[in-house]
């Protein structure tokens, strides 16, 4: 071991076990947060104070000409400071003795298990990710941060139907756990730190987990006939499956399928653990890919209405799918770009609509290839086995 022992003590509920006492009666220096510093910090050792930019507090700890202490909440090796610490100093010289995590505690609040569960944080991160993540998922814990906490979380949910707890302050002498719809939560007031869980009445579970975090389906580019579609319109399967494969969807992302149809796209999308928008402008298909949604388990966003004007007020998308804009898709593809998704893919039946739509797309920014994919399925001949083609795309 190179320099002195950092001892990085997860404070949760008191009083601290006595080998963390041990270790700040040693310290010659210890770091937290300005609650556990109040609370724990001897007196007469020098202190750092750890708040927003950690990089100076750490590279104190590593010149510290003696043992150190640094106070953490909860678990902190669970998106907790040990990772920054050992980034710097090398984990030979860490010592982590943790507490139980807000996370796992919040759940034991709840009297929920919580190996089927998400775990994302907001702290010192764009929440974008942990929304989208909470809108697409049943069960999730979200880590929030003093500009993000519990209401602007509940508001950003919009109408979802979601069940909130916010357990706030945990293992401390004025622990509190609330629970209640997006719309009281939004509306109330919270002491940092706060965690919260975002729950889904409609999608319970209850399904024993082998695996955490829980795996994604194990298989994907359905076939038509596991979707309801208004006279065979439905991105075919082959065509799902490359799609797929350029989007790229999955846990934190937010893709929006434009034109949707039966929201064969969206719902692929969503089962690989993105959060979807399905942008529809017929009524009557908004409902097959909501009773779509719901056979396949899955929560997406419906919005009824006509690119582009119907995408002004969506959140901007990690990526997007386009399947059906007809002759609207100049504007439509100019709408999508000017929101920078990282991956845009573009179905099309005519020839005469690739060019203009690779070079928008190019013009746009993005590197851009085109296929033309052309699938033959096997069907049964007399007795021998004949090939049906598709249309191409």
């Amino acid at each position: 071991m190179t320099g002195a022992r950092i001892t990085v003590v997860g404070v949760g509920a008191p009083p601290l076990p006595p080998l963390a006492r041990q270790r700040l009666a040693a310290a010659v220096l210890v770091a937290g947060g300005e609650r556990h510093l109040a609370e724990h910090a001897p007196q007469g050792v020098p202190a750092v104070r750890l708040s927003g930019d950690l990089a100076p507090a750490i590279e104190r700890l590593a010149a510290a000409d003696g043992p150190a202490v640094v106070l953490a909440s909860g678990d902190p090796g669970f998106f907790g400071i040990v990772r920054a610490l050992a980034e710097r100093v090398g984990r030979e010289r860490l010592e982590v003795l943790p507490a139980v995590s807000s996370v796992s505690a919040a759940f034991a609040r709840a009297g929920l298990p919580w190996d089927d569960a998400l775990v994302v944080s907001a702290h010192g991160r764009a929440p974008a990710a942990a929304v989208s993540i909470a809108l697409a998922h049943p069960k999730v814990a979200v880590l929030t941060a003093p500009a993000f906490g519990p209401a602007e979380l509940a508001r950003a949910l919009g109408d979802a139907e979601r069940h909130l707890v916010v357990a706030e302050r945990l293992g401390s002498g004025d622990e509190r756990v609330v629970e209640g719809t997006p719309a009281a939560i939004g509306a109330a007031r919270f002491a940092d730190p706060n965690v919260v869980l975002v729950l889904d009445p409609s999608r319970p579970g209850g399904g024993r987990s082998t695996v955490w975090p829980p795996r994604g389906p194990t298989r994907w580019a359905l076939a038509e006939e596991e979707f309801d579609a208004d006279a065979g319109l439905i991105t075919k399967r082959e065509v799902r499956a490359l799609a797929l494969a350029r989007l790229g969807p999955g846990v934190g992302d937010l893709v929006w399928d434009v034109g949707a149809g039966s929201g064969s796209v969206a719902i692929e999308c969503a089962r690989l653990g993105a959060f979807a928008v399905a942008v529809e402008r017929d009524a009557g298909a908004c409902e097959r890919i909501r009773a779509n949604a719901a056979r396949h388990a899955v929560a997406l966003r419906i919005v009824q209405g006509e690119a582009p004007a119907a995408l002004a007020d969506l959140p901007d998308p990690d990526a997007v799918f386009v399947g059906g804009a007809g002759a609207g898709l100049p504007a439509v593809l100019n709408a999508v770009l000017a929101r920078q998704a990282r991956a845009v893919v573009v179905a099309l039946a005519t020839i005469e609509r690739v060019a203009p739509a690779a070079r928008a797309l190019a013009d746009g920014g993005l590197a851009v290839d085109a296929v033309m994919l052309q699938a033959s399925r096997l069907r049964p001949l007399g007795d021998a086995t004949g090939l049906t083609a598709a249309n191409p795309v």
